[in-house]
């Protein structure tokens, strides 16, 4: 359901493969050129050992800054246009991260 909302550049312009090999894993859909993974999680994630492979997954892809944003799959069927949003400011936040601004320390 969420590839109706992804191929062809339909969100914002940018291009997403589906089903994405990248090194061991396959990536449910990626965008190469702001390098972000989107991961489609259903109820075989709930279990302890499927959530440390996912976090071993996770920081595999942020070691080759690669950016995982996940969603579950109720959320795609029963939220899509929220879906969506979250994908649009994760891509915004990517793009334009948010920044500290630092105040000088006077010198005494």
């Amino acid at each position: 359901m969420l590839w109706k909302y992804l191929r062809g550049k339909q969100l914002d312009g940018y291009r997403f493969r589906q089903q994405h090999g990248f090194g061991p894993y396959v990536l449910d859909f990626y965008c190469p050129s702001i390098r972000l993974c989107i991961e489609l999680d259903g109820h075989v994630h709930d279990s302890v050992e499927a959530q440390k492979k996912d976090k071993e997954r996770s920081e595999y892809l942020n070691y080759y800054q690669i950016h995982v944003i996940r969603f579950r799959n109720e959320e795609v069927e029963q939220e899509i246009q929220m879906v969506l949003k979250k994908i649009r400011e994760f891509i915004n936040n990517i793009i334009n991260p948010k920044t500290v601004v630092q105040t000088p320390i006077p010198l005494t």
